[in-house]
């Protein structure tokens, strides 16, 4: 089987925020989205489910330094156009405040479509994550990696969660965003498939009962692109800080590898049931970095920072292959210093605490959102 060759994508959906009232935009221009896409060639600007969002994807990069440079360009660009008109750039999962009722969704037939079919549970869906495509050619090696992965997104998530908050409440849970998006079906851990070949007579049973048109609408944490031969990871929320988003893009790439590289020695990861899977999900859901996710292995359960450290020491050879080392040592940084909703909990808390209402507190973690979504960016 001829070696992948593990070039990545990144897609992250953002929140548009009235700079004045730092509340969603409920219709931002369209000019928007056309100015973006004409200052980006090469890229993808898209609209999102709800017009307040905005989705950008990065063109097929061939490592983690050429995907740095296209999220640069993507985030600062976008940034800037949006200045124009007076919204500012929120690259996490949810916005502290927002009401869902306020919102519209955006005029187009896939829209519209799922508008009408999921009603009560899609009008909610102000929520954005980030999904990287890995480059997984052979289709055969693509759901036999799937099935092996699956185990390490909950690790994932835990680095990127970014959604603490909702409709102005304190939500309990570091992401909150998985919680709407699984009141969508065909949500969550992926099933097992023995072959590209079941897989496909599992999507095509769907289709020819008219559960939908194509494999686009699985909407599984890890999927085979429907556009790509890409293993795609859907699971993570979107970073506020690029490095953040960067480093688990590459650590995603490098398990990847790791676990072709096991299969080359006839060797692989052991395969967990789903429900096993799903409760570290759960976990790194409601506690984040901060929680302990379990060890199947031994069992029980591990801080998530110390399972993070063994990730990076069994992909290091992978890392340096890839070029992503100083990516990968960064995941380091987020367990020191927690992910995006530790810090929008904490800053919260601090306003409280220091005399803020609830309100005031929430706007400071909305301006602290919109710094960090540009910090360090030209634009």
């Amino acid at each position: 089987m001829k070696e992948p060759t593990f070039t990545i994508g990144i897609e992250e959906e953002y929140l548009l925020v009235d700079l004045e009232t730092r509340e969603l935009a409920i219709e931002p221009p369209e000019e928007i989205l056309s100015e973006c896409e004409a200052r980006l060639p090469g890229h993808i600007v898209t609209p999102e489910f709800l017009r307040s969002q905005i989705e950008v994807g990065t063109c097929i990069c061939r490592n983690i330094g050429e995907a740095r440079a296209a999220l640069t360009e993507l985030r600062g660009t976008t940034a800037a156009v949006a200045r124009e008109y007076g919204l500012g750039l929120m690259a996490a999962s949810v916005h502290p405040f927002a009401d869902w009722h306020q919102l519209k969704h955006t005029p187009k037939e896939r829209y519209d479509i799922i508008a009408r079919d999921m009603q009560a549970t899609v009008r909610r869906l102000m929520i954005c994550g980030m999904h990287v495509h890995c480059a997984i050619e052979d289709p055969e090696l693509r759901i036999d990696l799937m099935n092996q992965a699956s185990y390490f997104l909950p690790h994932l998530l835990a680095l990127s969660t970014s959604s603490p908050f909702w409709r102005g409440e304190v939500s309990g849970l570091k992401s909150y965003r998985i919680s709407v998006f699984d009141g969508l079906p065909r949500t969550g851990v992926p099933d097992r498939f023995e072959s590209w070949g079941e897989y496909a007579r599992f999507t095509d049973t769907l289709v020819e009962a008219g559960a939908f048109e194509d494999a686009s609408k699985l909407w599984w944490d890890m999927r085979p692109s429907a556009k790509f031969p890409t293993l795609e990871m859907r699971l993570c929320d979107v970073c506020p800080l690029m490095e953040d988003a960067l480093a688990i893009a590459a650590l995603y790439s490098c398990i990847l590898r790791m676990l072709y590289r096991l299969r080359r020695s006839n060797q692989r990861w052991r395969i967990y049931p789903q429900t096993l899977v799903a409760e570290n999900r759960w976990i790194a859901q409601r506690f984040g970095v901060e929680g302990k996710l379990i060890d199947f292995g031994i069992p029980a359960p591990v801080p998530a920072g110390e399972l993070i450290e063994e990730i990076i020491t069994l992909t290091a050879e992978d890392a340096a292959a890839l070029g992503c080392e100083a990516e990968v040592a960064h995941a380091r940084e987020i367990i020191r210093r927690g992910a995006s909703a530790d810090r929008q909990l904490a800053l919260y808390q601090a306003s409280v605490g220091a005399g803020d209402s609830p309100r005031d507190a929430l706007i400071k973690v909305v301006d602290q959102v919109l710094q960090e979504t540009v910090s360090g960016i030209e634009s």
